[in-house]
């Protein structure tokens, strides 16, 4: 007898009815993965590998605005796109934010404000009154981060005292030194370079239409100096380098004079560095800031505009545009081999078959995108290892991630392979290149190892939130599982250790920080499907008040949700409206203990079920991905339609006995 959901009173899931010989279906249940798969299997590329669109806030078209007035080539139907871009995504209120249903906020406002001006929207616009009202009451212009006024000195809006300096010299500071390039994220090392050759060109240019922000100051021009004053008879590390900017800006104008002696080298330096990054790579670092920061800095160089580096550095920011009829939108990369990985993983857990002719190009495509260059990790982990991994885009050869590389390995090692003997290969070399990355405490990063000093989030330009790359509980999570799924044994001494992080990382009431999706029930679903398939007791009260907390927070139809606003607050911790891709999380996050006809996990599941759109697709509104908290998030597109199959196969494995992962081949 199959088991199957009959209608439940609000907020109680209908019980299941009947099972034989131990094994039980679910017809509905059945059809939702059935469509799903059809769907994500239409969806694949005819080379093998699936994308979703990365969309973001209306910052990097604004961004772009401004660049194209600098740089003075401004096409006319572009702007007019772009300007009905940033007029679509303005609140209410007049402001605009960095996720959907947030406040506004004050970088995206008056860099949308701004970008309008530039366009000639007139300061008259009702529509424009109410955005100069927004960013006068939010602190104006000189609440700006760092890198938003950057783009205003190079416009000539701020003068470039009020940025902190950048010096290339940086780069000439050996490992030996405590603070050194290499202890900077691998994405702060790709943003900075290109600003450090801006910042010694200070390439301002006067635009052909003379505007000002002069409006957004509402205490006056004074406040700019404040961010950057150092105080006397303060000793904090932040005082400290407010002073060291001091000197650099001194050190900035005796090397105007030619007078500096090792600025040549530096600059020499980095504009090798900046250079040899741009091969094998699509745009450098294929992440937008680094991108429109490099090529700003090739002009500033005075490379022609002709000069083919000149022209692939533009021509690879064209490629994450997206135009519709009356629009245009950016992504900030593009995201091939996460949603590959993922959605491999997907389809075969759900029960799509090793030799289907899509899985077997799906994982020849994974396994070619591996990358055998030692890249800059090797700084920071010069480990004696076969150099492996992979990225998040299509080309980025330097910057190989741990969190990528653990995907694309849960993907790999279900995968089918005519040459089985290459797959293990590639697979052993990945797992060995991984692991080589723990850090001290246990825990595994994104990119980098032990990249984790704290005196870097005291420098002046430090207000991105990114200057780091902290080892966090839903990273070391996946790669647990991984090696759970391969029976490594828990007294393997990284096993151990990593156990012990992620207990330690457990916040009061059960639930786990999420780093790279939004947010606890992120944390919280990766830790407990880690640990289950890890082989743990999961009938621990610590593991079990990790349970127990994803069903406190379920919403009363049956899902999940949680915003970015609780990188601001926790105390806005799964509260959200539901969306699928977290409670497809919660769902396997309940899988893992084990009891099939939880409450709570019949009605996630239920949910799931309802909100399907016929063509096997859901529709999900909010922002579930995060890039840097509470400066920057993304809604990864492929998230709404990959994460509930997996969810649901997960389940349906549950109820047939079967477990997670049990698919090698």
């Amino acid at each position: 007898m199959a088991v199957t959901f009959g209608e439940a009173a609000p907020g109680r899931a209908a019980s299941p009815v009947g099972s034989t010989g131990g094994y039980r279906t679910f017809p509905r249940l059945d059809e939702a993965v059935t469509r799903s798969q059809s769907f994500l299997l239409s969806e694949q590329k005819p080379e093998g590998y699936w994308v979703g669109e990365l969309m973001v806030d209306v910052t990097l078209v604004a961004d772009m605005v401004v660049f194209y007035h600098w740089w003075d080539k401004v096409n006319p139907e572009w702007e007019r796109k772009a300007i009905n871009h940033i007029f679509g995504k303005q609140l209410p209120d007049g402001g605009w934010n960095i996720y959907p249903n947030g406040p506004a906020e004050v970088n995206a406002t008056i860099k949308a404000y701004l970008a309008l001006k530039l366009a000639g929207v007139p300061a008259t616009d009702a529509r424009m009154l109410k955005a100069r009202e927004v960013a006068f009451t939010m602190g104006g212009v000189p609440r700006m981060n760092t890198f938003s006024k950057l783009y205003l000195a190079l416009i000539g809006l701020v003068e470039w005292r009020h940025v902190p300096t950048i010096p290339c010299e940086v780069l000439l500071i050996g490992k030996w030194f405590h603070v050194n390039f290499w202890e900077m994220s691998n994405w702060s090392r790709a943003m900075l370079i290109p600003l450090a050759i801006i910042n010694h060109f200070r390439p301002t240019r006067r635009l052909r239409k003379e505007i000002n922000l002069d409006e957004l100051y509402p205490q006056g021009k004074w406040e700019l100096d404040e961010p950057l004053r150092p105080r006397y008879f303060d000793f904090s590390l932040r005082n400290m380098f407010l002073w060291l900017d001091r000197l650099h800006k001194l050190a900035e104008w005796v090397s105007r004079l030619g007078l500096h002696p090792f600025r040549g080298r530096a600059l020499r330096r980095a504009e090798q560095w900046m250079l040899e990054r741009f091969e094998g790579s699509d745009g450098l670092a294929a992440i937008f800031p680094a991108m429109l920061n490099a090529l700003i800095a090739l002009i500033a160089l005075d490379y022609p505009d002709d000069h083919p580096q000149v022209v692939r550095a533009h021509r690879e920011l064209e490629r994450l545009m997206h135009f519709d009829a009356d629009s245009v939108r950016m992504e900030p990369c593009f995201s091939p081999v996460w949603d590959s990985a993922i959605v491999a993983i997907c389809l075969r857990e759900s029960g799509v078959p090793a030799d289907h002719p899509k899985m077997a190009k799906a994982g020849s495509w994974l396994m070619d995108r591996e990358i055998r260059l030692r890249g800059d990790w090797y700084h920071k982990n010069p480990i004696d290892v076969e150099p492996s991994g992979w990225v998040f885009e299509f080309n980025n050869q330097w910057n190989p991630d741990v969190d990528d590389t653990a995907m694309v390995l849960l993907a790999l090692r279900t995968m089918p392979f005519p040459d089985r003997a290459r797959r293990d290969e590639v697979y052993q070399r990945g797992m060995r290149w991984m692991m080589g990355f723990q850090c001290r405490d246990g825990g595994w990063a994104a990119f980098d190892k032990d990249c984790t000093k704290s005196i870097l989030e005291k420098v002046p330009f430090a207000d991105h939130n990114a200057m780091l790359d902290p080892e966090c509980a839903d990273i070391t999570a996946r790669i647990l599982e991984l090696l759970g799924y391969d029976q490594i044994s828990l007294d393997h001494p990284q096993v151990r250790r990593a156990l012990e992080f992620v207990r330690a990382h457990q916040e009061p009431d059960g639930s786990w920080f999420g780093r790279w999706g939004v947010n606890y029930i992120y944390g919280t679903w990766q830790v407990l499907r880690g640990l289950v398939a890890l082989g743990i007791d999961m009938q621990q009260p610590w593991i079990q008040r990790g349970a127990e907390w994803l069903r406190s927070v379920q919403q009363p139809d049956g899902g999940w949700g949680e915003r970015c606003n609780t990188y601001d607050d926790p105390i806005y911790k799964g509260a959200g409206p539901s969306t699928p891709s977290q409670t497809a999380w919660a769902i396997m996050g309940l899988c893992a203990m084990g009891q099939a006809d939880d409450p709570a996990l019949l009605r996630g599941i239920e949910y799931l079920i309802a909100t399907q759109n016929q063509d096997g697709s859901w529709t999900e509104e909010e922002i579930t991905g995060t890039g840097f908290p509470k400066v920057f998030y993304l809604k990864y597109d492929m998230y709404r339609n990959a994460w509930p199959l997996l969810a649901m196969a997960t389940y349906r494995k549950m109820l047939s006995g079967r477990k997670p992962g049990d698919d090698r081949l």
